[in-house]
């Protein structure tokens, strides 16, 4: 995989039901697709792969986004129905982080949009400057949750394309009073409340949350309800996410 020769690239995204949408075109199909950093890998909706004709369920495609070409990525079909229920319109797939981390990506939210850098090349950008780590295949960076009780800190998946603003581990997580606690993990339809969510500096009151399976050593994941607070630059070829105020 390879990325193409532009130095710099642009495109309005929209920030909506807690993700982020961007055109683009991934393996020769033109559609929205779910920008999401917190991806490892780049996924083509079932659905719409099949109604352009395609019927491998693994292919090697370019990537085009926002005027940046990636060359020779893999692409997986997957059945995204479950990522895609609460759109307005259902994308196209998934750009995750396996075509991302070639690039320094800059997000921001209102108005919605997204840049790529190529490496050394990004202007300066001011904020607070966190450590990137990797999770199989999934950037992390420190952050911690609390219930004014037990406080959670660890390393958090941050990731532009999950639609909860914040997922914990079940085996790092109490849910007290939840009747049916099934309903809080991805695939239902409850949310609970955290009262405290420290991020880059910042503080979050009283914010939704759901539950996840343990997922490799990370505690959980921080989504676009967490994010959209903030202007964020990821830099992966440095290592580093820079975090300043949206305001």
């Amino acid at each position: 995989m390879s990325a193409g020769r532009a130095g710099a690239g642009e495109v309005a995204c929209r920030f909506e039901a807690g993700v982020i949408t961007v055109p683009a075109v991934v393996g020769g199909v033109a559609a929205d697709y779910i920008l999401d950093t917190g991806s490892p890998t780049t996924q083509l909706h079932e659905t719409k792969a099949r109604m352009e004709g395609i019927a491998e369920d693994r292919l090697t495609g370019d990537v085009r986004l926002a005027g940046m070409t990636v060359r020779g990525a893999t692409l997986n079909v997957a059945d995204l129905d479950v990522r895609n229920w609460n759109l307005p319109t259902p994308s196209g797939g998934v750009i995750g982080a396996d075509v991302l981390r070639a690039f320094v990506v800059d997000v921001s939210y209102a108005p919605c949009r997204v840049r790529l850098w190529r490496p050394g090349e990004a202007p300066k950008f001011q904020g607070s400057v966190m450590p990137l780590s990797w999770d199989a295949g999934r950037p992390t960076a420190e952050a911690e949750v609390s219930d004014d009780v037990v406080a959670v800190r660890g390393r958090f998946v941050v990731a532009t394309g999950a639609n909860a603003p914040v997922r914990l581990a079940d085996d790092l997580a109490r849910t007290p009073g939840a009747s049916r606690p099934d309903e809080l993990y991805p695939q239902g339809v409850w949310l609970a409340r955290l009262p405290q969510v420290r991020f880059a500096g910042a503080v979050g009151r009283d914010v939704a949350a759901g539950l996840m399976k343990p997922d490799g050593d990370v505690a959980g994941v921080l989504g676009g309800a967490v994010l959209a607070h903030f202007r964020l630059r990821f830099d992966f070829p440095a290592g580093r996410l820079i975090v300043r105020p949206a305001r």
